[in-house]
């Protein structure tokens, strides 16, 4: 309970003073990767994008929900190059067959957007048998991010953005046991996670030096979506009284549009934003050492090489 209470006036306090962001910068001839399309932020962020002209690419586990979602973009943006792909993010088998179809079918990939997630849930499992918050929130994206790496630096100038949260401040990594299988607590849990994409995002730019390819992570506020489902009644009751100092999606996916836009973020990467501009993050959002170490585990859980 006292997770939500934290996160809540942090970002009340801050909208107080958010200071707005517009910008008319087009994305004509770009390509899109957006997960998690289907609602929320992501779909808000799917409809902006796709009015600046971008090709879309909603990638989405619910394939009818998505459907759904697909006229509703292309409806709302009147750009009719929007399609959806089946992304679960729970199931490195779905990542890979996703990553792929990208490789085969599309030319170049100008923007990934890792904006799917899940939040606060009752413990469980991945397919690969990942705590999900970790696994759904950190291992997958690390491994569809790598898995398209290649396609991105072909299309350079890109930009990789992973959504995070102002939860990050009060997690850490617990190295020995990051599917808390000795002890499960789902706001740490997933305070972990969320530091996990601070730490990846902060490497990755270090990777990506010279490559054309930019990374950014992010907080974007307290919004009202179905990811607080998992929320018991007493913390739904919290959100309720709390609903007038959070953010609609529309607001929620301010940021996210920001990072893949600003054009002066061409310089910038690493970095850690809220409400459309640069923010501190933790002590161990910025530990070197911590974030290779996580790296090196999560290469290692995933199977994978990524020097």
């Amino acid at each position: 309970m006292l997770f939500v209470y934290i996160c809540i006036f942090v970002s009340a306090y801050r909208n107080m003073f958010r200071g707005a962001w517009s910008s008319d910068a087009r994305l004509d001839d770009k390509t899109v990767v957006i997960t998690g399309a289907n609602t929320g932020i992501g779909k808000e962020t799917a409809i902006d994008l796709a009015k600046r002209g971008a090709r879309i690419i909603m990638a989405c586990r619910d394939m009818e929900k998505a459907s759904s979602a697909l006229k509703d973009v292309i409806e709302a943006s009147g750009n009719q190059n929007v399609v959806v792909k089946k992304l679960d993010l729970s199931d490195t088998t779905s990542i890979r067959e996703f990553a792929e179809v990208m490789n085969k079918e599309e030319s170049q990939l100008n923007i990934l957007i890792n904006n799917a997630g899940v939040m606060v849930c009752p413990y469980g499992k991945t397919a690969d048998g990942f705590e999900m918050q970790i696994g759904v929130n950190h291992m997958g994206p690390f491994l569809l991010t790598h898995l398209l790496l290649d396609l991105i630096k072909k299309s350079a100038p890109g930009r990789i953005i992973t959504v995070s949260s102002v939860a990050h401040k009060y997690g850490s990594i617990n190295l020995e046991d990051i599917n808390s299988e000795k002890n499960y607590s789902k706001t740490a849990a997933y305070s972990q996670s969320k530091l996990a994409n601070v730490l990846f995002t902060r490497l990755l730019a270090t990777k990506l030096k010279g490559t054309g390819v930019t990374a950014y992570c992010l907080h974007p506020g307290v919004v009202q979506t179905d990811l607080w489902r998992h929320l018991n009644k007493a913390e739904q009751a919290v959100m309720w009284v709390a609903k007038p100092f959070t953010k609609t999606s529309t607001q929620g996916a301010q940021t996210s549009i920001y990072c893949a836009v600003e054009p002066e973020l061409a310089t910038e990467s690493g970095g850690y934003y809220s409400d459309c501009a640069k923010a501190a993050c933790s002590r161990l959002g910025t530990d070197d050492k911590l974030a290779q170490d996580l790296w090196d585990l999560s290469c290692k859980m995933l199977n994978i090489t990524w020097d």
